[in-house]
């Protein structure tokens, strides 16, 4: 059987990471979040860190030719050899064209969801200011309205949630995204997943769409 080299592709909030860990778990392929692996090699104090961090302090985003090494040394890893998911990469045409140089991936995800389901999943988080914990007003709410269940500590919402900068944020994502979409849909290997309804419903669409294209059945 080929390896599955997959990229997922889609809007903030459209739950890319809880399909990957499903797909990766079904598949026994790696998850490959761009986010994660900087975050250990900054944890790690590795040069490769040292330079990431320099970035992320300055509030910059780190440069095509930074993030193509990291992603290049992660996938020469052997348990990438059957393959593997992207999520968070690629994030331009150029880190796109360069993938196709090292690792070129078979099989590109399109998670796709209306702005106001979106808008209403992330603006509905709240998050613990003591403790982290992670709610929902409307999926996953306290016993008790903007109060913790696990140590009573008062719930939030990041500035980064609430509805008119989630709004903004997928203005950015189709600026960006667009010519990577087309990209992948000109190589004929873009499929598009229906991902508005909740994760119990989406992730069998996703490992149905899957196998289909791998012709597993």
């Amino acid at each position: 059987m080929q390896a599955m080299r997959m990229v997922f592709l889609g809007p903030p909030g459209v739950g890319k990471g809880t399909y990957a860990r499903a797909v990766s778990k079904e598949f026994g392929i790696p998850h490959i979040s761009t986010g994660d692996i900087f975050r250990e090699e900054i944890a790690r104090g590795s040069e490769l860190g040292r330079k990431v961090k320099e970035y992320v302090e300055k509030g910059l985003l780190v440069p095509d030719e930074v993030v193509i090494e990291v992603v290049k040394k992660r996938l020469s890893q052997p348990d990438c050899e059957r393959g593997f998911i992207l999520d968070g990469f690629p994030r331009t045409l150029r880190q796109a064209e360069a993938l196709e140089g090292f690792a070129p991936p078979n099989l590109a995800l399109l998670f796709v969801a209306p702005d106001e389901v979106i808008v209403e999943r992330i603006s509905g988080r709240r998050i613990c200011a003591r403790c982290g914990a992670i709610y929902h007003v409307k999926y996953m709410p306290p016993k008790y309205p903007g109060i913790c269940d696990r140590c009573g500590g008062p719930l939030i919402q990041r500035r980064d949630d609430r509805p008119e900068v989630v709004r903004e944020r997928l203005r950015v994502y189709r600026e960006t995204f667009t010519p990577i979409i087309d990209y992948y849909r000109g190589k004929g290997i873009l499929r598009e997943v229906d991902a508005s309804e909740q994760a119990p419903v989406v992730v069998p669409r996703v490992l149905k769409t899957i196998r289909e294209y791998y012709g597993l059945g």
